[in-house]
């Protein structure tokens, strides 16, 4: 009697590695989720502070009409793992508020973005705290030969663990990812309009995005999260808790806050966005494949699943 086979290997648990490893199951593949992390989330990262949770890395959902996703997503609501939130954002600078934004549904989640993660982890074999150091042709991971491997997360990060100098099997990882500090801020009330939900801040070198985090939460918690500008990630990835005071002028500045926040948390993201995400909705070369954020572009988290279901898809003939 032979060995038993190695399953189909997924590297990166969030919403793409996720969904790549659903399609496979799906198909009667045997998958494992390798991750390094303590938990499923990737991207969709929310941390309990101060005794609630926070959303610190995709700030919300959105789901084409007609999509695959649309589906997932409404089966969340179903269930009360995501509401919709609201369809409308502020546009905001340095001196305050300059108009409103219309654009598609925009979703939140009660419990954080984490708990997605967990519900699309269900059933699935996932091993967290698993460090990869490389993936070679073969394919094999860490010198064990796979079936095939897929690599779901930041193309400069797959190409530390390709061989040689981010290639193998003929793929190759060259893509541009900008920086981003998530900076969470607290206060005792809220001194902000209710209507607010999020604000789009333009012409700022601090600030990009704000985000009341409990209004998309539903607990109307005090609390904004605000997503810092490339330019000043760049300036404190070695120490985040330095750019903290712009963030707090920035948002006060914008949104008319006349007070300085109870508490601020702040969340490193080294690779947040994808400076030019591909069109196509994967690679895969000789069994190894690359799916997420990267690919299928815009990128955001909808197409993040695309991708990463159709790459599961891909492989499981």
């Amino acid at each position: 009697m032979g060995l038993p086979r190695a399953p189909l290997t997924v590297v990166g648990a969030g919403i793409a590695g996720l969904a790549c490893a659903r399609a496979l199951q799906d198909a009667g593949r045997d998958v494992e989720v390798l991750d390094r992390g303590r938990a499923p989330g990737g991207r969709l990262s929310s941390r309990t502070v101060r005794g609630r949770p926070v959303d610190l890395g995709a700030s919300y959902l959105t789901a084409g009409e007609g999509s695959p996703f649309a589906d997932v997503v409404a089966d969340w609501v179903d269930r009360g793992l995501a509401r919709p939130w609201t369809d409308t954002f502020a546009l905001v600078g340095p001196e305050g508020f300059r108009e409103w934004k219309s654009g598609p549904l925009r979703y939140g989640t009660p419990g954080g973005s984490r708990s997605l993660a967990a519900d699309l982890a269900t059933g699935l074999t996932v091993r967290p705290g698993t460090t990869v150091r490389e993936v070679t042709a073969g394919p094999a991971v860490d010198g064990r030969p796979v079936p095939a491997v897929a690599l779901a997360m930041p193309g400069p990060q797959a190409a530390r663990l390709l061989d040689p100098a981010g290639q193998a099997g003929g793929l190759a990882v060259t893509e541009t990812w900008h920086p981003a500090l998530a900076v969470v801020l607290g206060w005792a009330e809220r001194r902000w309009p209710a209507d607010l939900h999020g604000a789009f801040v333009h012409d700022d070198p601090a600030v990009e995005w704000i985000a009341d985090d409990g209004d998309r939460r539903g607990d109307s918690a005090p609390v904004l999260v605000a997503h810092t500008t490339a330019g000043l990630a760049t300036e404190h990835l070695e120490d985040p808790a330095a750019a903290v005071p712009a963030v707090v002028a920035a948002v006060r500045s914008a949104l008319g806050i006349d007070e300085e926040p109870a508490w601020t948390e702040v969340q490193r993201w080294t690779f947040a966005r994808p400076a030019a995400p591909r069109e196509e909705p994967f690679g895969l070369v000789d069994g190894i494949g690359l799916c997420g954020d990267g690919w299928h572009a815009p990128a955001k988290v909808e197409n993040a699943w695309r991708s990463g279901t159709a790459l599961g898809r891909a492989l499981s003939p």
